[in-house]
């Protein structure tokens, strides 16, 4: 499968696709946007930009992915449930960019997407079983299977959001995600759910010199739900529905920094009596920005990060000699960017979130910056 031509040939077709058309409908996207009045402005403490920027921009990832995936993928029944639901997904990103929906009418709008691709058979059946003194290796699921499923699809749509709050950050790690998910893909034999990777990053990639700091556009909740959502439903159909522990990790590990992001942003919220969908200054792009780091900085920390996650993930995956080369790549990998996040964090020192508005301090709820 991984020396296969043929299919070697569909995915750099797909990811050309995929550039190409968001490449060159991001500029079309944004004069939309702005007709629309899709305008991301500076509001809070939360923002990291000073001046009204165009969001939406997750349109043009959108058009360059389907596209490709119409082009090269055989569309089975759970590829038609995938797709159909990224069509509710963009639609309620689209209108948020505009007209800022309520959180849990954007939730609901994420579940019914998740129940249609459950409904085409993006289900997760079974499970590693986490009981090492059981003879069953797999956790068949039962009637938990459609919860659990609609939970990790939900789960993963809106962590890819939630971390989607610093020029190119969102759009990298989910390229970093769907690149380490492809050759996983390969690995296992999926090659249709290796295709729909492909053209995911072909798009990603495609709308990234528009994203990078400083973002001439945002991809917006249009983008970051869309991602999140194609993510989450792709490595059920290609990689939980086998029950080995490799199987199993791989899309923990490539997804590690949003669901850890997300977790950790959980029960911050919890903690301090504010309801989980409450926004706030706590992630970790925003702890880096408060220690002094610039967008760009930030930005290449957590892009590492994901990387080495997602070389791990590879390395689970592969067997042999291979698995020896790769686990001494990530491991000076590892070391690497330690080095360069120390060197990086030396003689920062931590700021205070300011008010955009007026440059001063925020205050909690005490009185205290």
């Amino acid at each position: 499968m991984f020396l296969n031509t043929e299919l070697w040939l569909r995915a750099l077709l797909a990811i050309a696709i995929g550039f190409a058309v968001s490449f060159a409908s991001t500029p079309i996207v944004k004069t939309f946007a702005q007709k629309v009045g899709a305008m991301d402005v500076p509001k809070d403490a939360r923002r990291v930009h000073n001046h009204p920027i165009p969001r939406m921009g997750g349109l043009a990832i959108f058009l360059g992915f389907i596209l490709s995936v119409v082009l090269f993928v055989d569309i089975t029944r759970q590829v038609r449930g995938i797709l159909l639901g990224a069509v509710l997904i963009v639609a309620c990103g689209a209108i948020d960019d505009i007209i800022s929906l309520r959180a849990w009418v954007k939730l609901i709008i994420q579940i019914i997407a998740a129940i249609v691709a459950v409904a085409h058979g993006v289900v997760i059946e079974v499970l590693m079983n986490p009981n090492i003194f059981s003879e069953n290796e797999a956790l068949i699921l039962g009637v938990l299977a459609v919860p659990v499923t609609i939970l990790w699809i939900v789960g993963i749509t809106n962590s890819v959001n939630l971390i989607d709050g610093l020029d190119g950050l969102a759009v990298g790690v989910s390229t970093i995600s769907s690149v380490t998910m492809f050759v996983v893909a390969l690995l296992v034999a999926e090659g249709n759910v290796a295709v729909i990777l492909a053209a995911l990053m072909g798009a990603c990639v495609g709308f990234m010199p528009y994203n990078f700091n400083p973002a001439k556009i945002f991809m917006g909740d249009t983008g970051a739900l869309l991602l999140g959502y194609v993510l989450s439903t792709v490595s059920v159909v290609g990689m939980f529905k086998f029950y080995a522990i490799v199987t199993f990790i791989v899309p923990i590990l490539a997804l590690f920094l949003p669901l850890f992001d997300t977790t950790c942003a959980f029960f911050r919220r919890l903690l301090h009596g504010q309801s989980p969908m409450h926004p706030d200054r706590g992630h970790l792009h925003h702890r880096l920005i408060d220690m002094g780091l610039s967008q760009k900085q930030a930005v290449a920390i957590l892009y590492s990060i994901s990387a080495i996650l997602g070389l791990c993930a590879v390395v689970l995956a592969t067997s042999g000699t291979v698995r020896l080369y790769l686990v001494v790549i990530a491991a000076a990998s590892a070391v690497a960017v330690g080095i360069f996040i120390k060197r990086t964090l030396k003689g920062h020192k931590y700021h205070p979130p300011v008010d955009p508005t007026t440059c001063e301090p925020l205050e909690d709820k005490d009185g205290k910056a």
